[in-house]
C-alpha cells in the first residue's frame, strides 16, 4: 500500500498526533457476517485528508472536507485582559493573536489597559463545525489610551495588508514591542534604582516580562552585529537596522541568530530567559538612535507605503463594503453568519 501510494502521498509524511480512522463494511457470506476494513483515512490537516483503499486495488487519493467561512463580530471593553474578555464574550482567544498581528506596529499590547475598547469584524474557516484556520481580521477599531486605531484588510496588487480609513499603512519601520502579550516590568529610566546592584543606575531600555522560552522578535529588518554573552547582559543580540537605528535584546535563554546574519522584521532571534544580571525571565529591549540610547516608546516612526493612487477608489469601496457587513453582524452573537 505504501509503495503504490508514494507517487500521490508518501506515508513517511504522516505525523504523530494526527487523527485517522478505518471505514469498514459488513459482508455477509451465507449466514455469517464479517466486518472488513475498506478504507483507511488519514487527516493531513483540518481541511485535507488522504483516503487509502484497502480493497483489491491498493492505493490512495487525496481529498478535502467542505469548508465553511463564518463571519463574527467581537465588541467589548477591556476589563481584565484581551484574552479573557474575548473568551468571556464567546470568542476564541486566538482572535487576540490575530489582532496583535494587525496592530503590531501601532499598539504595544503589553500596555493595553482597562477601559480600552474594541470592535472587530473577522472571519475564519470551519470544517465539520470545528475551526480550521486562525481568525482573519477584516475591519477593526481599537481604542487605546483614548486614541482610535482603525484597520481595514485590503489586497493591493499581490500583497494583502492593513490600512487606516485614509489609506495609510498600519505597517511601520519598527514593531512596537519585541515580544507579544508580555508586560512592561521596567521602563526606560536614567535614574532607576537597580534591583540587583541595590543602587541608582540608569536603565536605558524597556523590560518586557514574559515566560522563559517566549520567542523574541526582531522589531525591524537589519543585520546582526553581535550575538554573544557578557556577565551583565547574559545572552544577547544586537541588530543594526540602518545608519540611524540599532536595537539590542538582553538576558536571552537561547540565541537563534549569528553575527553577520540578515534578519527580517518579526523573525525570531532568540528566546526569553534570565541570563546575566536579571532577577527573573524578561527581555531588556534597548534602542539606539544616531548612536544614543533613547526611549523607543516615545519615538514616532514613519509608516510603510500607503494605498497607491491606482487602488484608492477600490479601497474606498472595500471600506464601505466591510463597514456595511459589520453592521449586518450582531456583536458577540453565539451563531456566526456562514457564507
Amino acid at each position: 500500500l505504501a509503495a503504490n501510494s508514494r507517487s500521490t502521498y508518501d506515508v513517511r509524511n504522516m505525523k504523530a498526533g494526527q487523527r485517522w480512522w478505518l471505514a469498514s463494511e459488513v459482508v455477509r457470506d451465507s449466514a455469517e457476517a464479517k466486518v472488513e476494513p475498506k478504507w483507511f483515512v488519514y487527516e493531513r490537516n483540518p481541511k485535507d485528508f488522504a483516503l487509502f483503499s484497502l480493497g483489491d486495488t491498493l492505493g490512495v487519493r487525496l481529498g478535502s472536507h467542505p469548508v465553511d467561512t463564518v463571519y463574527a463580530r467581537a465588541q467589548g471593553t477591556i476589563e481584565t485582559s484581551l484574552y479573557q474578555d474575548l473568551e468571556s464574550t464567546g470568542h476564541s482567544t486566538t482572535l487576540a493573536v490575530s489582532m496583535a498581528s494587525v496592530y503590531a506596529w501601532t499598539i504595544d499590547f503589553s500596555r493595553v489597559q482597562k477601559g480600552d475598547t474594541y470592535d472587530v469584524l473577522y472571519c475564519r474557516e470551519m470544517v465539520n463545525g470545528a475551526p480550521a484556520s486562525m481568525p482573519i481580521v477584516l475591519a477593526s477599531t481599537f481604542t487605546h489610551w483614548g486614541s482610535e486605531k482603525e484597520a481595514y484588510r485590503f489586497q493591493q496588487g499581490a500583497a494583502t495588508s492593513y490600512f487606516d480609513v485614509e489609506g495609510g499603512s498600519l505597517q511601520k519601520v519598527f514593531l512596537k514591542a519585541p515580544v507579544e502579550f508580555s508586560r512592561i516590568s521596567s521602563r526606560y529610566n536614567p535614574k532607576r534604582f537597580h534591583p540587583v546592584l541595590k543602587k541608582v543606575k540608569g536603565h536605558y531600555g524597556t523590560d518586557y516580562a514574559a515566560p522563559k522560552g517566549t520567542p523574541i522578535l526582531a522589531v525591524g529588518d537589519g543585520v546582526v552585529t553581535i550575538s554573544g554573552y557578557t556577565a551583565n547582559n547574559g545572552k544577547y543580540v544586537k541588530i543594526r537596522h540602518n545608519s540611524t537605528y540599532e536595537t539590542q535584546y538582553l538576558h536571552m535563554s537561547k540565541r537563534a541568530v549569528k553575527e553577520g546574519q540578515a534578519v527580517r522584521q518579526g523573525e525570531v532571534i532568540g528566546y526569553v530567559g534570565s541570563t546575566g544580571l536579571a532577577t527573573g525571565p524578561h527581555v531588556c529591549f534597548r534602542f539606539w538612535k544616531n548612536g544614543k540610547q533613547v526611549d523607543h516608546l516615545r519615538e514616532e516612526f514613519p509608516p510603510s507605503d500607503p494605498i497607491e493612487a491606482a487602488y484608492q477608489h477600490e479601497f474606498a469601496q472595500e471600506v464601505s463594503r466591510l463597514e456595511a457587513l459589520k453592521q449586518q453582524v450582531a456583536p458577540n452573537q453565539k451563531s456566526p453568519i456562514v457564507r
